[in-house]
């Protein structure tokens, strides 16, 4: 019996995953596909190898973050995953529906926080593991938007003389390769913490040892592939919002915009820090699009961004944790 809880718990986390995919597959392809380098089926599968090659890349330091710093682990039950995973999930469906570019990385902790607080009181949660990532939650839109500002500016000096024509042939060529990054970089932050959560399971069932909290090859393999999957069936709601809604974007733009989000995401996985990539590439288009001047930016769709942004993590949570007083009342977990 607990075998087949465990494995419908992996399950669930891995639909998360692929949900996660395509609600954030725009992070890695609007851009790209609202400059037209690429066609939307071409850019889908774009950003979809290059979130599997993260595989070959990265090791899985937000995975344990995510999956032992952030909740203490003697009170994570399977009751407390499946809320987690339940508030996650219908966060990302509600906010994919309206078109709302919001962070599915921080649906996820919300929904795993709310679930442990509803089962074992603000105790529950560890302090020092949700500083770096609440802080990041305004460093990585703050650093795409300076780093998208700063290459927008530099490439401005860089190419004064160049007619239009010439920068726009360099620069769709470029385009590719800063999807690729960001695509790389959006596939290690987010695939690893579906990977917290799957060592989680493993953890309460005793499959895994939680002092050392290693994670199984087999967990950050299946993770990248449904990951890599969603993002391949695309998310084309969001993907209108985040391409053409808050600015207009040239090749040029959107190379600048792609890069300084990715410089923002590399730092916060190579520290371990579960990030949104949501936020680091809506800062940065932001960043790129002030460069021409601040009426180029559509201020009010942004604004509505950064109300769903504040809302995420609380509605996630406040889910899960209806979700898991409901699972007591009828005495499931």
């Amino acid at each position: 019996m607990e075998f087949a809880v465990v494995a419908l718990l992996i399950a669930l986390a891995l639909v998360f995953d692929y949900i996660n995919g395509f609600h954030d597959a725009a992070n890695s392809i609007a851009t790209v596909v609202s400059t037209r380098v690429l066609s939307p089926g071409k850019a889908v599968i774009w950003a979809a190898a290059f979130n599997f090659i993260a595989f070959f890349i990265f090791g899985t330091a937000v995975a344990k973050t995510v999956g032992a710093g952030l909740i203490d682990l003697r009170v994570v039950t399977f009751g407390v995953i499946f809320a987690g995973l339940a508030g996650a999930i219908t966060w990302d469906l509600i906010t994919w529906h309206f078109g709302l570019p919001t962070s599915s990385s921080h649906a996820l902790i919300g929904g795993y926080a709310g679930a442990a607080i509803a089962k074992a009181g603000w105790g529950a949660i560890i302090a020092s593991g949700w500083a770096k990532t609440l802080l990041f939650i305004v460093l990585s839109p703050a650093i795409g938007l300076a780093a998208g500002l700063a290459l927008m500016v530099a490439v401005y000096w860089v190419c004064q003389g160049l007619t239009p024509s010439r920068i726009d042939h360099w620069f769709r060529k470029l385009q590719l390769v800063s999807a690729a990054l960001l695509s790389v970089n959006h596939g290690a932050n987010d695939a690893q913490k579906t990977m917290g959560i799957m060592a989680g399971v493993l953890a309460a069932a005793g499959y895994l040892d939680k002092a050392q909290f290693a994670i199984p090859t087999w967990v950050v393999l299946s993770a990248y592939t449904a990951i890599s999957l969603g993002t391949l069936s695309g998310g084309w709601r969001i993907i209108h919002t985040t391409g053409s809604r808050i600015t207009k974007l040239e090749p040029v733009h959107g190379f600048a915009a792609q890069t300084g989000a990715a410089g923002a995401v590399f730092l916060a996985t190579a520290l371990g820090v579960p990030v949104s990539t949501t936020h680091a590439i809506t800062g940065a288009i932001v960043g790129v699009g002030s460069t021409r001047r601040l009426s180029a930016v559509r201020w009010g769709v942004a604004g509505r961004i950064v109300w769903a942004w504040v809302f995420t993590i609380p509605a996630a949570a406040a889910v899960a944790a209806g979700v898991s007083l409901l699972l007591r009342v009828f005495g499931i977990w």
